[in-house]
């Protein structure tokens, strides 16, 4: 047998051998000490368990350079039913990872799509007050939300919920902005973070408490294969275009800018790739 017959037979053993272990009940993860002042990062999630697939530089912004994270919930899925039970898992997966819980409202805001922005504009600008106010209260550093064309409509329809709150913001608040992908690519990212295989590890572990929603697609499974698949992307949209793959085994892509005087601006020219052992802090002087 050929090595790459092995190594695609291994990929699917072990996939298919993951697939029965326990989902969700997991111990705390490590957390460390927190200042009562250190900088904040909020991450926007559509719904609940984006917190953790697109939260490796969230974690490591915790882990290693110990700034508090909170998830904003800002809604917590479709289906009334399964609302609470999604509230509940998250409240899990947050503690189990060790992210902070922010809510938006007993249902979240839902809706929360493009189609929202334009149907109802009451239902819209109530949102976003509710957001701006989050903004206003916490003062983050940085905030994570998806970019504007991420497939799902809620996705999309939180880049424009956190766009039109920004606006509304006074014009001296300013906050890093990281733009966030999964179920569309975006076209033009800036940053490529190396996510270590502990930190994957960690991520799937709390992805896990989200029970029914991995029970309904086993995506926490697919997850390294993503994030391997994002250095294959990363390191030409990023890095450059024939440019060398960097010796990341897993990493995520984001687009960083920065808020500023009511508006974007990019904070440096061209893309970054961010090994293991650089400082993420060190992206938001």
């Amino acid at each position: 047998m050929n090595p790459y017959q092995i190594m695609v037979a291994d990929y699917a053993r072990l996939h298919h051998a993951t697939a029965g272990q326990p989902l969700g009940g997991f111990p705390p993860l490590p957390r460390p000490e927190l200042a009562p002042d250190a900088p904040k990062v909020l991450i926007f999630s559509p719904h609940p368990d984006d917190e953790v697939i697109i939260g490796g530089l969230a974690l490591r912004l915790m882990r290693e350079a110990r700034w508090r994270v909170a998830n904003v919930a800002v809604t917590l899925g479709r289906k009334p039913e399964r609302q609470a039970g999604r509230w509940a898992e998250l409240q899990a997966c947050c503690a189990c990872i060790g992210f902070d819980l922010i809510g938006t409202g007993p249902h979240g805001l839902i809706p929360v799509e493009p189609a929202t922005r334009q149907a109802d504009p009451a239902h819209w600008a109530a949102a976003v007050r509710v957001i701006a106010d989050i903004l206003a209260r916490e003062q983050p550093r940085v905030i994570l939300f998806p970019h504007a064309t991420d497939w799902n409509s809620t996705h999309i329809g939180v880049h424009f919920l956190l766009a039109d709150a920004l606006a509304a913001m006074p014009k001296d608040f300013t906050c890093y902005t990281i733009e966030t992908e999964f179920w569309g690519a975006m076209s033009d990212p800036n940053l490529l973070v190396e996510i270590t295989p502990a930190d994957l590890g960690d991520l799937i572990t709390a992805l896990t408490d989200h029970v029914g929603e991995v029970q309904r697609n086993p995506y926490h499974l697919s997850l390294p294969a993503w994030m391997q698949d994002n250095v294959r992307r990363g390191a030409e949209l990023v890095g450059g275009q024939g440019g060398g793959a960097p010796n990341f085994d897993f990493a995520t892509v984001y687009r960083l800018r920065q808020w500023r005087a009511g508006e974007w601006l990019r904070p440096y020219p061209g893309g970054r790739l961010l090994a293991a052992k650089d400082n993420p802090a060190a992206l938001f002087p």
